[in-house]
């Protein structure tokens, strides 16, 4: 019988308490999004910037920072990223124009390529499969909480402060979190080998241009010099990637991980299911107050449902795992989230929070059954002296999937507001509904509110539909690929006695 960590369940309290700054801090800045418009002046197409800055660098930078955690110390990548994105966030507060907020996002990206893979990197190392699962389950629900906090001091703060107080909620949690890491967590890592520079490069290279391309796409179109020559420069820079990592004698990223069926289907539902949900909550945010008039604290409020379903279950999801396989909860959950899905595809002018709500409540069921299954079977696919990279793989695909719905289902979202306002009002109030509200309330034309409202409803049911349609093929593709895996006993890894300050 492997020896388990007798420390390992406050291990687990100090990883979730590092990744909160990652959870409050997104879900925040979703609130945050009329206030940025309103009084730092931020466009349209700022704003998609302001989130996608984050994205590009978080997606570029994650293999090479889980590749450095294995090798230098998975404690060591992870205080790195929390003493980078709490310092981004100090400065976040000092941003005077749209354009140094883009670029404080993009250092926020860098502390979070680092900060992120390390926490379910050592969650792996000190769990045996066992218990992992059941870890994994608490991580998601603890994380669930912040994000349930988050809107509500967010939309707090955003009613008696300026809006660069929102980021002021990290830099408490990012000082704890370093504490806790350095006297609680012991040090982890790989075998010694050979850095892998050119793999990196490529890497970086590679999935830079690739979120650029997908972000241009909702920009510029797909036919658009900067859209196309994003593609090919991903095309070139991931194909060199692949061709050197199976000719290099030590690979930053070994890609017979992706021959396990495991790992794989693992990595494409986690790439659908973040595809299907993050540009219709993006989009939610937006109805909430633009639609239904909430204040900031009221619509940070008004997820709590989902997230609390959510939390629950996560419980329900390991048992349902234990009990019936890991294929039947995470189809089971996939399945839930297209049901939510379905329900806002229904949504009209007039029905107000309540089918939302209901809508909330599937998808938080969905959420909460798919993602201990869906994390904990592509981490158990890992061998111990790759689960820096792996877990980086993991974030990889999560952003990826969520760069990519963005910028695809705010596109559809934007060209169905379109199609759907009259031809005869000013272009733009046709390119948002911020827009339109806005030049509304300067000319007292009520009309023209409820006329963007209206349009803008929908297109949340339109783009819904997207939802649907990746839920359903998510969860085709966990039945059709995952194989269950026989029990065996975990090897623990090396680890080093944690220095106490």
């Amino acid at each position: 019988m492997t020896e388990r960590n007798p420390r390992r369940w406050l291990i687990l309290g100090v990883l979730c308490l590092s990744l909160l700054v990652v959870v409050v801090d997104n879900m925040v800045l979703n609130i945050a999004i009329p206030s940025l418009i309103r009084d730092l002046g931020a466009s349209t197409a700022q704003i998609q910037w302001i989130i996608d800055a984050y994205i590009l660098v978080f997606a570029g930078l994650l293999l090479t920072a889980g590749s450095l955690s294995d090798r230098h110390g998975r404690r060591r990548g992870l205080v790195i990223g929390l003493i980078v994105f709490g310092g981004a966030s100090v400065l976040a507060t000092l941003c005077q124009t749209p354009a140094q907020l883009i670029a404080v996002r993009g250092l926020m990206g860098v502390g979070a390529a680092f900060l992120m893979p390390g926490t379910l990197s050592i969650l792996t190392t000190v769990f045996a499969e066992d218990e992992r699962k059941k870890a994994i389950a608490i991580w998601s629900s603890v994380l669930m909480l912040g994000a349930l906090g988050g809107p509500s001091l967010g939309g707090l703060l955003l009613e008696h402060f300026w809006w660069g107080s929102i980021f002021l909620l990290n830099v408490p949690i990012a000082i704890l979190g370093i504490v806790a890491a350095l006297v609680i967590i012991p040090e982890s890592r790989g075998a010694a080998t050979k850095p892998d520079l050119l793999g990196a490069l490529l890497s970086m290279i590679g999935m830079t241009a690739l979120v650029w391309a997908v972000i241009s796409t909702a920009q510029h179109g797909l036919t658009s010099a900067s859209t196309l020559g994003g593609f090919l420069v991903a095309a070139i820079g991931l194909g060199a990637f692949a061709l050197w990592e199976r000719r290099v004698v030590e690979p930053m990223l070994p890609l017979g991980l992706f021959r396990d069926r495991n790992f794989a289907g693992a990595s494409l539902s986690i790439v659908l299911l973040s595809f299907s949900a993050g540009g219709v909550l993006l989009a939610l945010t937006q109805y909430l107050q633009f639609v239904l008039g909430y204040e900031p604290l009221k619509a940070g409020t008004a997820f709590i449902p989902m997230l609390v379903t959510a939390m629950i279950f996560n419980g329900v999801g390991v048992v349902v795992d234990k009990r019936f396989g890991t294929r039947t909860a995470l189809a089971a959950g996939l399945l839930l989230m297209s049901a939510g899905f379905g329900i806002l595809a229904s949504l009209s002018p007039g029905d107000g929070y309540t089918k939302l709500a209901f809508a909330l409540v599937v998808i938080g069921m969905g959420s909460g059954t798919a993602g201990p299954a869906a994390y904990g079977t592509l981490m158990s696919a890992l061998p111990p002296e790759r689960v820096g990279v792996g877990s980086a793989v993991n974030d990889t695909v999560q952003q990826v999937g969520t760069a990519l719905s963005v910028a695809v289902l705010g596109s559809v979202l934007t060209a169905t507001y379109r199609s759907a306002m009259p031809a005869d009002v000013a272009a733009q109030a046709r390119d948002s509904i911020g827009d339109a509200l806005r030049i509304a309330t300067a000319t007292g034309d009520a009309g023209l509110a409820r006329v963007a409202q209206d349009a803008f409803v929908s297109a949340i049911s339109s783009t819904s539909l997207i939802g649907v349609v990746g839920g359903i093929v998510a969860a085709a593709v966990a039945v059709t690929v995952l194989r269950p895996k026989p029990q065996t006993e975990s090897k623990a890894p090396e680890v080093e006695t944690p220095v106490a300050l």
